[in-house]
């Protein structure tokens, strides 16, 4: 890649519908993108499951490897591009392969980099090849190159946000419908927006994967997927929507990441929940199936990234914008500095940590339940802000409570919760929804 005028030619593994969009972008915005890249991005090779299947773009042109890992093979390729998807398995196989023989990787697999992120970056920096993963992340938000360059001369502080559009549907579509969970749930897999096994979206693992890269890139910290905490959204009722609505809230899945100083030394927090958000939060707006980060440094303040976060249009523009730099040779560490620089921090515990929260009982409808529901509150040294008990339920089934607590140590909430453990009152688990802060 030292001759500028030469094309950068790219090899794609995968060719669904982002791979398809990836072809589609660079056919039809081919001029623009040789005009901004400093010379032209050619498909050359193509792999992908099925050689006949009819995907809208002519892939008759390319040369097709059966075996994927044969493209990092190939004496005619610059740079491959993988969108496979699977944290291990051919994906890890070609990526390492790429790496290894000096070829550029491109890659929209979160689940690959949140899992072996480091190994793949340390083997970029030790062939000079270059790692891209934009497309891992919202999408087509350049949040990561807003993290790696627009704000690379700020300490960040906080890095949160909406991470998954599957949830975001699905809770905005409660909010306006008034539907349940699993009728929303049905309804955005018949429409695409969830999978048909949607547990990896709606348990927050997908959110969680998203927020361990962000973390590593905003914070210099190497990348500790399994120390995030996650919790889902299956829990949320219709009631809990329309209570949060009266309360003036939203509910939306939320990501959040910071490091916090200890007298023991820096500490990651990393966590994915469900939270009450506020209405004039900037995310509280933030509807369907979208993205939105915020990121606030020392010095730029709060910095907003919002916009589709799927979709093979979003995704494949992604992707030609991580291979517009590397033909301009605009590369740098993947993580922002080199991964011998990036600090192994161990997770932080949150329990001494101040929030309100709102918590919902499902309970028996009997004498006694709201006693003993606030004695646990009492006991655990929690303050309670606010309390509703939700209708009467007809011949003596289960009724709703719900509370919201002044702003108080998360240890507190957690030792009530663990006084009502085995209750026969309750019908349920509590559900617990921190109030995102202003």
């Amino acid at each position: 890649m030292t001759d500028t005028a030469a094309p950068l030619r790219i090899a794609i593994a995968g060719l669904g519908t982002v791979g398809a969009g990836v072809i589609r972008l660079l056919d039809t915005n081919a001029a623009l993108v040789a005009a901004r890249a400093g010379r032209p991005i050619e498909v050359v090779a193509v792999s992908a499951r099925d050689r006949g299947k009819d995907r809208g773009v002519d892939i008759a042109r390319f040369a097709w490897e059966d075996d994927m890992t044969a493209l990092a093979r190939r004496g005619d390729v610059d740079v491959v591009v993988e969108l496979v998807g699977g944290s291990d398995g051919p994906a890890l196989a070609l990526s390492r392969a790429a790496l290894s023989g000096g070829k550029g990787l491109v890659t929209a697999n979160k689940a690959m980099i949140a899992t072996h992120g480091l190994a793949l970056a340390e083997i970029a920096e030790d062939h000079n090849a270059p790692l891209k993963f934009e497309a891992a992340v919202a999408g087509g938000i350049p949040v990561i190159k807003g993290l790696r360059e627009g704000t690379s001369a700020n300490a960040l502080t906080r890095v949160y946000g909406i991470l998954n559009g599957t949830c975001n549907y699905i809770l905005s579509t409660m909010e306006r419908t008034g539907a349940d969970f699993a009728d929303v749930l049905a309804d955005a897999q018949a429409r695409g927006f969830a999978e048909a096994d949607p547990a990896f979206d709606i348990e927050g693992v997908d959110a969680g994967q998203k927020l361990a890269i962000l973390a590593a890139i905003g914070f210099g910290t190497r990348i500790d997927f399994a120390g995030v905490r996650v919790s889902g959204i299956t829990q949320v009722r219709a009631a809990d929507i329309a209570q949060a609505d009266a309360l003036g809230y939203v509910i939306r899945l939320i990501g959040e990441a910071d490091v916090e100083d200890t007298p023991e030394g820096p500490r990651l927090l990393q966590r994915v929940r469900p939270c009450l958000v506020a209405r004039g939060h900037p995310l509280s707006a933030v509807e369907g199936p979208t993205n939105a980060v915020v990121a606030e440094g020392n010095f730029s303040g709060r910095l907003l990234f919002q916009g589709a976060g799927a979709g093979d249009g979003p995704t494949a523009s992604a992707v030609a914008a991580d291979l517009i730099d590397i033909a301009r040779d605009e590369v740098g560490a993947p993580f922002s500095i080199p991964v011998a620089h990036l600090a192994a921090l161990p997770p932080a515990e949150p329990g001494h940590r101040t929030e309100r929260t709102y918590l919902r009982f499902m309970v028996k409808d009997r004498p006694g339940v709201l006693a003993e529901i606030t004695a646990a509150m009492r006991d655990g040294d929690v303050s309670i802000e606010s309390l509703i008990q939700r209708g009467r339920a007809e011949g003596g089934g289960e009724v709703m409570v719900a509370m919201v607590t002044h702003e108080g140590p998360e240890q507190c909430v957690a030792k009530a919760l663990e006084l009502l453990e085995g209750s026969d009152s309750l019908t349920s688990a509590p559900l617990v929804l921190p109030i995102l802060p202003l």
